[in-house]
């Protein structure tokens, strides 16, 4: 059986219709998609990042020491038999520390006092023995020799009696120094004995410091010597690291010494902190003005902190918003903070913002 056969013109317009329908949506679509949305400018107070001379300041590491401290120890070897002091104590000038048994310090005594009493006893028989001599020359029964050896023996007996009696009152010095006493009046730092330890001539058993005038002691590298312009008398800042709420205390350098030490190539500097009682110890550090220095400034509203980073959004030739990213320093007063690095000095930067705007963005400065 045979089909009649269909015409094949109406199906090749139905096709064109369809494509011609695809490639005009097509073509929307590409027209919608190309046509971005325009930029919201933004509007922001405008400044100028300037480059000036600011003051350079120096800080000085050191750690916080007495006026005077004293490490008190005895020349007798014997135990500590008692030490009625504890860390932190008030104490006042001659009062007891440590007690140290004073049996052996009794027996240098005793043995001194012998000593001078044989020498005494020697002396009273070669000056008699010599006074017999001189009248025994004066009638020729003794000779010029004789004389002269009776009289060295005498001068040998007055020497032996004076050593001996400085003797004793050595020996007398280290007996009282089983009483180890405060030198000066001020608060027990550290005890450094209980009784029954053996107290010995030069080891410490009490650090005694003065309880009022404390000294920040800082090392300045003899690089920074010559610019930090130290000199005695001279005032500075102190600032102490564990006692932020007192601020900025007034310091003076009243000590210095005259020349760097050979292994560190530093010298020590020692600066009185004036107007409040400091802990010992604690560190701190001293402000030293040290000239001027080229930086660049902005006010410290045109810093954006966003993402861990610090931005500053700058006006381009062209009058749009571009973001650059800086490193901030220290404040610098006025208002202004110190960029260390990402600008030059002449850019003019937004102010005030909340955050950062679309890049390109047409600026609207007031």
């Amino acid at each position: 059986m045979r089909f009649p056969r269909k015409s094949a013109a109406p199906l090749a317009a139905f096709g064109l219709s369809v494509a011609l329908t695809t490639l005009a949506a097509c073509g929307g679509s590409h027209e919608k998609a190309g046509a971005e949305a325009p930029v919201p400018p933004v509007a922001a107070t405008l400044a100028k990042a300037e480059a000036r001379e600011i003051p350079q300041q120096l800080e000085l590491y050191g750690t916080v020491m007495a006026d005077k401290s004293a490490a008190v120890s005895s020349r007798v070897m014997a135990s500590v038999t008692s030490v009625p002091v504890n860390e932190g104590d008030l104490v006042r000038k001659g009062q007891v520390l440590a007690e140290i048994d004073p049996q052996a310090a009794r027996g240098q005594v005793a043995q001194a006092r012998g000593a001078l009493a044989q020498a005494k006893a020697a002396l009273s028989l070669a000056e008699r023995n010599y006074e017999r001599f001189k009248s025994l020359n004066k009638t020729s029964s003794a000779s010029e020799l004789e004389l002269d050896m009776a009289r060295m023996q005498y001068e040998q007996a007055k020497g032996a009696v004076e050593q001996a009696s400085g003797a004793v009152e050595a020996a007398s010095s280290v007996a009282a120094d089983s009483r180890v006493v405060a030198p000066f009046d001020g608060r027990v730092g550290r005890k450094m004995v209980d009784p029954g330890d053996l107290a010995a001539p030069g080891r410490p058993l009490v650090m005694v410091e003065s309880a009022v005038g404390r000294r920040l002691v800082v090392s300045v590298p003899e690089s920074l010597m010559a610019g930090a312009g130290l000199s005695s008398g001279k005032a500075i800042g102190v600032t102490i690291d564990t006692l932020p709420r007192l601020g900025t205390l007034k310091g003076k350098v009243v000590e210095m010494s005259p020349g760097a030490d050979p292994a560190s190539h530093t010298y020590t500097v020692k600066v009185e902190v004036v107007g409040t009682a400091v802990p010992t110890g604690a560190t701190g550090r001293a402000l030293v003005d040290a000239g001027t220095r080229k930086a660049v400034v902005v006010p410290a509203g045109a810093v954006l902190s966003q993402g861990g980073m610090h931005l500053v959004v700058v006006k381009d030739d062209e009058g749009k918003a571009r973001s650059r990213a800086v490193t901030v320093g220290a404040p610098a007063g006025d208002g202004l903070v110190e960029v260390l690095s990402g600008l030059t000095g002449g850019e003019t930067v937004l102010v005030g913002l909340a955050s950062a705007p679309r890049d390109g963005a047409p600026v609207q400065g007031r």
